[in-house]
Parts: structure tokens; C-alpha cells; sequence
């Protein structure tokens, strides 16, 4: 058992899919803090000192912490965004590699037809 753990735990996709955990989390922390401690405030000053991080709505004993909620989706927006940016990247480097890989195969096709019409023009 220890063994196929070890073998499971040494595959590419799962150290790949640990390292991307942590450079995203590593990358939350810094989308965080743009946006509580750079963004949040040049808004706050352009909406007239408004400051999100204390926005509430009380009902009774409650508070609603509906700036905090704000800055959360701006977060997520933000991180949203450059996921997006990527993967518009990977998938543009992606379809490039097929794109030459079909190119590869219809000129090694090509080839192989040339040959054939070759070895039949030899054989007559």
C-alpha cells in the first residue's frame, strides 16, 4: 500500500495539481490585499471617503456585512479575470501545437502517397 501511495503521490498531474494550489493561494493572498488595501480605498476616496470594510446594515442584534461581501466579489472578479487570461493563453498554445500537429500528419500523409504512386509507377 505504501508503495502505490509513493507511486500516486510521485505522478506529474498531482505534483502539478499541489504546486498550483499553492501558487493560488500564494496569488489569493495577493488579489486580497489589491483589493482590500489598494483598490478598496481609491474607491472609498472617489465615492466621497466611503470606506467598504465598515459598510453594515443592522437588524437587531445583527449586522449584515454587506461591504466586506463587496470586496469579496471584487476578489473574485479579479481572480476570475486572470484565470481567464490564461487559459485564453494556454488554449491559444494549445491549439498552435495541434494546429501543427494535423499540419505534420497531412504532409507525412502526402509523403506516403507520393511513395505509394512511386512504388506503383516502378512496379509497371
Amino acid at each position: 500500500m505504501l508503495k502505490e501511495f509513493k507511486e500516486f503521490i510521485s505522478r506529474g498531474n498531482v505534483l502539478d495539481m499541489a504546486i498550483g494550489v499553492i501558487i493560488g493561494g500564494a496569488f489569493g493572498k495577493i488579489v486580497t490585499s489589491i483589493v482590500n488595501d489598494i483598490l478598496m480605498p481609491l474607491l472609498g476616496i472617489v465615492m466621497g471617503g466611503l470606506d467598504f470594510s465598515n459598510l453594515q446594515l443592522k437588524i437587531g442584534n445583527a449586522k449584515i456585512l454587506y461591504g466586506s461581501f463587496i470586496q469579496n466579489v471584487i476578489d473574485f472578479l479579479i481572480v476570475a479575470f486572470c484565470i481567464f487570461m490564461l487559459m485564453k493563453v494556454v488554449n491559444k498554445i494549445t491549439h498552435k501545437k495541434k494546429a501543427e500537429e494535423q499540419k505534420k500528419s497531412e504532409d507525412i500523409q502526402l509523403l506516403e502517397e507520393i511513395r505509394d504512386l512511386l512504388k506503383e509507377k516502378n512496379m509497371s
